[in-house]
């Protein structure tokens, strides 16, 4: 089928500041009242997830969020931009032509927040314990490409890779390496509860109500040492149930700023806000949405049922009448403004079309309509996920080609642990990056032991494309071998991707340094916001 390929506008400079904050930042948040951020994250734990702040387990961007301040990695990404920049680490490079060895020296004097000394060798067993502990639904696999890691003295680390990694230096800034006590977290197994100790540049106290989070107070870190600066001593993290009380929250100044889950009308309400003290930004995002196929189930195995429901669905109905264009459609898993990214499931597939489905599953003697569940999670990607999965729902019936149910879990952690036993044929799901390189939206999918745990393989992916272009220190340069992969996948269809999302981050204009608050994986930065002077 071939089709022109359709261009949508590149995210040029991701997270480019759109609007500048008031006052002034020197000297802003000392002292005083905290600096206030609202959520609508539902951080808990269960029997089988039951430690949701311990970098082994945690790997959704809300708890990597409420991580992030408090402990360090021996690279960060900066304010913006896709490049990491030195934390823990006083420098790092490869330290030889093949991109296998990478090698770090750590600034002086680091210290944990209980005071402990923070050397290399806590670097070794941080990353040692992920691996050793290997938590099906955590971030292992940003590491598994690691061999071994050396120590040759208490200031430097060296890191053998199994194979060439550009990508590497990337995953270091990412909370899966996360340095920790060697004194405090077990080695072997997870450390079950809320508490936290790092090197970050905030301490920090959670309150839970049960095995729910509640609050996360963070205080200035007296022992930090690092490349950033804290504008405020104090911030807190206010939970909240949805977003619509989390708004309420903000209108009455109980609460200074607030960025996930706003619904599209929450977002025009506080377009015209200004005049009530509040500020609404927005910024260019790489969150994507998509569908994910259990492809061992029977409805679903042949992949011309899933070609059918690609053919199918009305992005652009999606984004308009859902989400009132606070996103754009998407063509592929990597998002628009990536280097590599191409739209393959519109060069294959083109606009929505009845006939060309049927076409699809009549080639393959699929009976119709074809039966089968979408499902979805209720608490964890804002209420409006359920008008969604009905929207979804509406535009496969309608088409007399499927009888499609939607079912929605009310719990993210038990949607999770289901969905990667295989329990749901499909599935809606989320994705934030880790880091900004098109490399982080097609490796974490494909091949053995990918996030998703779908059982869909293809060689080609995982040795030609993945292998392939992390060899590749110059990204452009490794745009073909992301290309081939997103044309296979729009071809087999393990993923359907729906929508790329914009960021919005809305904050009372006492509060400066929003302009700065998510970074180029639209990761929250709590030490970029402080007060206006005399504010």
């Amino acid at each position: 089928m071939n089709r022109k390929t359709l261009v949508l506008p590149a995210l040029a400079g991701l997270l480019v500041p759109a609007l500048a904050a008031c006052g002034s930042t020197d000297g802003a948040g000392e002292g005083g009242d905290p600096i206030v951020v609202g959520t609508t994250a539902a951080i808990e734990a269960i029997k089988d997830a039951p430690a949701p702040l311990d970098p082994a387990q945690a790997y959704d961007v809300d708890a990597m969020n409420v991580l992030r301040p408090s402990l360090q990695t021996l690279l960060r990404l900066p304010r913006t931009g896709n490049a990491p920049v030195p934390e823990a680490a006083e420098s790092c490079g490869f330290r030889d032509t093949q991109n296998e060895q990478y090698r770090c020296t750590m600034r002086s004097g680091l210290k944990f927040s209980n005071g402990h000394p923070l050397t290399a060798k806590d670097v070794k067993f941080s990353i040692e314990r992920m691996l050793t502990i290997n938590f099906a639904r955590g971030p292992v696999s940003l590491l598994s490409g690691i061999d071994k890691v050396e120590t040759p003295s208490e200031s430097e680390v060296v890191f053998h890779l199994k194979k060439p990694d550009a990508t590497f230096p990337q995953k270091l800034a990412t909370p899966s390496a996360s340095i920790l006590d060697s004194a405090v977290y077990p080695k072997d197994r997870l450390f079950k509860g809320f508490d936290i100790t790092g090197s970050g540049p905030y301490t920090v106290k959670i309150e839970r109500s049960g095995e729910r989070v509640t609050k996360a107070i963070y205080t200035k870190n007296p022992n930090y040492k690092g490349g950033i600066t804290v504008k405020s001593d104090k911030v807190e993290m206010l939970f909240f149930k949805d977003s619509k009380s989390m708004e309420q929250a903000l209108r009455k100044g109980d609460i200074d700023m607030m960025n996930r889950s706003l619904s599209p009308e929450q977002i025009q309400g506080l377009q015209n806000a200004r005049d009530k003290g509040i500020t609404l930004q927005e910024m260019p995002g790489a969150e994507i949405r998509y569908l994910a196929f259990n492809t061992d189930d029977p409805v679903i195995s042949d992949k011309a049922v899933r070609q059918a429901m690609a053919q199918l669905v009305d992005r652009a109905a999606l984004v308009r009448d859902v989400y009132a264009y606070t996103g754009n459609p998407l063509y592929s898993l990597v998002p628009a403004g990536l280097t590599g990214h191409v739209n393959s499931f519109f060069t294959k597939y083109g606009n929505p079309n009845v006939a060309e489905a049927r076409k699809i599953l009549q080639q393959a003697h699929v009976s119709t309509p074809v039966k089968t569940t979408l499902t979805y999670t209720k608490d964890h990607y804002g209420a409006i996920t359920a008008k969604e999965f009905k929207e979804l729902q509406n535009q496969f019936n309608k088409s007399g080609l499927f009888d499609v149910e939607i079912k929605g879990i009310d719990n993210w952690q038990e949607f999770r642990k289901d969905q990667t036993e295989g329990k749901y044929a499909i599935y809606g799901m989320g994705w934030y990056a880790d880091f900004p390189d098109a490399d982080n939206y097609i490796a974490p999918f494909i091949g053995k032991g990918n996030f998703l745990n779908i059982p869909y393989r293809n060689a080609k992916i995982e040795s030609q494309a993945i292998i392939g272009t992390r060899q590749q220190a110059d990204r452009n340069a490794a745009a073909t071998g992301f290309q081939l992969a997103q044309n296979i996948i729009a071809e087999d269809v393990p993923i359907l991707p729906l929508w790329q999302g914009k960021q919005y981050v809305a904050a009372r204009d006492t509060v400066t340094g929003s302009e700065w608050a998510l970074n180029s994986s639209s990761s929250l930065q709590i030490w970029e916001l402080g007060r206006g002077v005399g504010k």
